[in-house]
């Protein structure tokens, strides 16, 4: 035991934990951050918004597969970061949020800032807890790592009251958690899924952000190679598998491209690997391969069955799962998968040149957000981590092989919540995980005006980003509907928007506006100078606002 404040416990339990950042804002000089002054192995960044902290947090947490911490004064600034919590639990991000909550001693009698902060955040999270007393932080901490990391992962949250944080008690040895427990599947559900698979002569497996999250990447790779089996990923399955390998098919729902549509719909055999199958990964559920057999491997039960019903149900460990059916089907190789596998890799060929072909013919004005995004790809090449925003115009940064994931783990996405910002300052949390990789971060304009005023923290902490703004002066998502409705416009468009590039020179960082093609990839190379030079970038592409992605369109004709 120790003799230590309870934020002192705190601090202590995050430095064995191995954190590196605390993304937030300070509020009584009395809380986390007097704690952290003392603890040089701890970095404090300090954002201009507590929902740019989170967001933050939560893509640091993605990129890594390990947990990121993030704080927020009482009240206000708790309700300032519910956006990013949400998120976060839809894009099973592992993160710990912590707060300063309103003395019990007069709790309920209307005390400054009082809000009832864990009934706010236990929609949003997987555990929101108040810590009654300072010798429980240490099991509170721990636990909350257990819970944030094992099973389906998720943010926690943890309020600290002042007469538990700002006092002295003897605190327990903090012992750190266990994280990443693996669960193997039931024996008898792989043997019939071995069946299946053996017998199936058009199976598609689609990875999510449960396949990455385990690690499965070689064993899915393998399995695809074996079969001769298109890979196809959710948004959050993307770097599950590099996407120049010959059988990946790009995404699903409404991110598929034309290749991912003709063969999702011909599968016999659908295998999903920790995804929850929600609305845009499976088009609103309406497009399960007719007549298909489906395995389901996930390793929250809760998952199981949730949507689509299957013929073989996993419950387990994607990457333990996915080896035990490579055991298991290996000494049952034929002569056919090996054609197969050349069958698709001939039409995965043929598809990418008449993608780079269609990219590098594109010289319309406006630009077209598919030359953007594929230059991206020329420019930025491989080493490079991609953060997605979630509009009608920087969807075609889903969309494969318009732009290619080339790294393992290169891509961050948010969950099905599609928070607006979440990307625009989650790419900050990413470089500042990874300060080895290229960051970009592919954004509409509305997107970008929700957190720009974050953009100095880039600076602030030598994050050099760059930000891609596909710009059509409006929010393009509604505005496709207005449009169906007849032109019926209402509080869609921008007619009033900020100059990017003055706004990037007044953050100082280089700003550049283009509006021909020819100057696209001209300026995406003078964006990654910059940042080889330690400076962000923002690049304001002025594009056509009716150009979608097919995908885009099937989906909303379902």
């Amino acid at each position: 035991m120790a003799l230590l404040t309870g934020w002192q416990a705190v601090v202590k339990a995050l430095c064995l934990e191995g954190i590196q950042f605390v993304y937030g804002l300070p509020s009584s000089p009395k809380d986390l951050y007097d704690a952290l002054y003392d603890e040089p192995s701890i970095k404090a960044i300090q954002v201009r918004h507590e929902a740019a902290g989170g967001f933050m947090a939560m893509a640091h947490a993605l990129s890594t597969g390990e947990p990121a911490v993030c704080y927020a004064s009482q009240g206000p600034g708790i309700a300032n970061i519910t956006p990013a919590m949400l998120e976060s639990l839809a894009a099973c991000a592992p993160v710990i949020l912590l707060g300063a909550g309103v003395d019990g001693h007069i709790y309920g009698k209307g005390a400054f800032q009082e809000t009832d902060q864990i009934s706010i955040m236990s929609p949003i999270t997987k555990w929101a807890v108040r810590v009654p007393y300072a010798e429980k932080i240490p099991w509170t901490i721990r636990r909350a790592f257990f819970l944030a990391t094992n099973g389906q992962p998720g943010p926690v949250y943890i309020e600290i009251p002042p007469e538990v944080g700002r006092n002295q008690a003897d605190i327990p040895d903090y012992i750190p958690a266990v994280r990443h427990l693996k669960t193997a599947g039931d024996y008898n559900q792989i043997k019939k899924a071995i069946e299946l698979i053996s017998r199936s002569e058009r199976p598609v497996i689609v990875a999510g952000g449960g396949a990455r999250r385990s690690r499965a990447h070689d064993e899915l790779k393998e399995l695809a190679d074996l079969l001769g089996m298109p890979i196809m990923t959710t948004p959050s399955g993307r770097g599950s598998i590099e996407e120049d390998h010959p059988l990946h098919f790009g995404g699903v729902g409404i991110y598929r491209n034309s290749l991912g549509i003709k063969t999702f719909a011909e599968a016999d055999l659908l295998i999903t690997v920790g995804s929850r199958n929600e609305e845009f990964q499976t088009g609103a559920w309406k497009l399960f391969p007719e007549g298909a057999k489906f395995i389901q491997i996930d390793i929250e039960s809760f998952e199981i069955g949730r949507n689509w019903l299957p013929d073989v149900p996993i419950w387990g460990d994607a990457k333990i799962v996915l080896a035990s059916i490579l055991e298991g089907i290996r000494d049952l190789a034929t002569p056919k998968w090996e054609e197969r596998r050349e069958k698709y890799s001939e039409e995965k060929r043929a598809y990418e040149a008449q993608v780079e072909e269609e990219c590098r013919k594109c010289n319309d004005i406006p630009i077209k957000s598919k030359r953007v995004v594929y230059e991206i790809n020329q420019v930025f090449g491989r080493n490079t981590i991609m953060v997605h925003e979630n509009g009608s115009q920087d969807l075609w940064s889903y969309y494969s092989p318009y732009y290619r994931v080339l790294d393992r783990d290169g891509d961050i996405a948010p969950g099905e919540q599609t928070c607006m910002g979440a990307g625009v300052m989650g790419a900050v949390g990413v470089k500042l995980a990874h300060p080895d990789k290229k960051v970009v971060c592919v954004t509409g304009d509305g997107a970008f005006q929700m957190y720009n005023q974050d953009v100095p923290t880039a600076v602030q902490y030598d994050a050099p980003v760059t930000w891609v703004i596909l710009n059509n002066f409006s929010l393009g998502w509604p505005k496709v509907g207005q449009k169906e409705l007849g032109g019926r416009y209402i509080a869609t468009d921008f007619t009033v928007q900020p100059d990017f590039v003055q706004m990037a020179h007044a953050y100082s960082c280089y700003g550049e506006r283009i509006e021909k093609p020819e100057d696209i990839r001209g300026a995406l190379e003078r964006a990654l100078k910059a940042n080889e030079s330690g400076k962000p970038a923002i690049l304001d592409f002025i594009v056509d606002p009716d150009d979608l992605a097919e995908g885009f369109n099937l989906y909303r004709k379902l």
